[in-house]
């Protein structure tokens, strides 16, 4: 197989767990016998330093020609007061190239269930799929304008029937292949727009009759989150609940560091990226985790090329190292060896 990548290595740590994707694909490549080639681009502030944007005119057109799209991170204390902010670019990519749909799994390696903050016995068998409507809602409304001297402000929250449809098949068929189990959360007794989400769920979950539905309000689901996590397969949510909800679950697993995400477009092309942030307090120095973004390359080869055996050798790749007491500085596993970037991505690389 042959497929071209546009990877944006962005901000921060972002191009040093970059280099560790760029590594992995070299070797899935050379054991699977594909041929992967990448080709570089900026985006968020890196982007706005070199071209005052921060997704440049000529990042844009490469991706339109790519089979996928890898993204590090974004953003730093740099822009922090910068009128074109890095993550601007997220925003404008996202709606550029229709990615409506996020995906982030959460699932509890065995060697983590210390790290997190929960209880063990809480958290032990959590295996969930967040489905994030990505390109509507409150982010994408009209725009939000200060009104009345400043006293007041609008923000405006808007979706289409298309829109929300097209995201609810997206979370059935998710379930259909995971455990037919599907949670539906929106404020139904508050907002209009949660009232015509739970209509469009309940007409198209007759098609799936496989599927097990059930609607949750947010601050409901929120709590049972913390409380019960390994009760969800899959949640459904649009954009705003999906971005806090997907933030809560990922505290989990103990640490940002391990969890990927897919944003996928009904076209075919898909961008995967870690969900942590650029951490500019350790950029440059080696320690960022690459387990994330290696699972985001094994998101990719899933969902965009179909390569299922090569996605699963990497989740049972990082799973095995971490099983053998191997970690990077952000995890808290007891007598576990602490690896830098490279080292744990050579680690990884060489069980694979």
């Amino acid at each position: 197989m042959k497929k071209h990548i546009i990877t944006l290595p962005g901000d921060g740590i972002g191009p040093e767990i970059m280099n560790s994707a760029h590594e992995l694909l070299k070797a899935v490549g050379e054991k699977y016998n594909h041929e992967f080639t990448v080709e570089s681009k900026d985006i968020g502030g890196i982007a706005i330093d070199k071209h005052n944007d921060p997704l440049p005119a000529e990042t844009i057109e490469a991706c339109e020609s790519a089979d996928a799209i890898l993204l590090g991170a974004v953003g730093g204390p740099k822009w922090a007061d910068s009128k074109i902010r890095p993550e601007q670019g997220l925003l404008k990519i996202r709606k550029q190239f229709n990615l409506f749909a996020n995906l982030r799994p959460v699932t509890i390696f065995d060697s983590l269930e210390a790290s997190s903050p929960l209880k063990q016995h809480v958290v032990r068998g959590s295996d969930l799929m967040i489905v994030r409507e990505l390109t509507g809602g409150l982010y994408f409304g009209q725009p939000s304008e200060r009104r009345d001297g400043g006293q007041s402000v609008v923000d405006t929250l808007t979706y289409t029937y298309g829109e929300i449809e097209r995201i609810v098949r997206t979370a059935f068929d998710t379930a259909m292949s995971r455990r037919k189990h599907l949670t539906s959360v929106d404020k139904a007794n508050v907002l209009e727009s949660s009232r015509m989400w739970r209509e469009i769920v309940n007409k198209v979950s007759s098609e799936y009759p496989e599927v097990t539905v059930e609607h949750e309000l947010v601050d409901a689901a929120a709590m049972k989150l913390i409380t019960n996590p390994s009760y969800f397969d899959v949640i459904v949510t649009e954009n705003l609940f999906g971005d806090i909800l997907s933030d809560e679950a990922s505290v989990i697993t103990g640490s940002l560091g391990v969890l990927p995400s897919a944003s996928l477009s009904d076209k075919g092309l898909g961008l995967f990226e870690p969900i942590h942030g650029s951490a500019p307090d350790i950029a440059g120095e080696n320690k960022a985790n690459p387990i994330g973004m290696m699972l985001s390359v094994g998101m990719m080869l899933k969902y965009s090329f179909g390569l299922h055996e090569e996605s699963a050798a990497i989740e049972k790749a990082v799973n095995q190292v971490l099983a053998d007491g191997f970690k990077t500085g952000d995890l808290q596993i007891d007598r576990a060896v602490t690896l830098s970037t490279t080292e744990m991505t050579e680690k990884i690389i060489s069980v694979l």
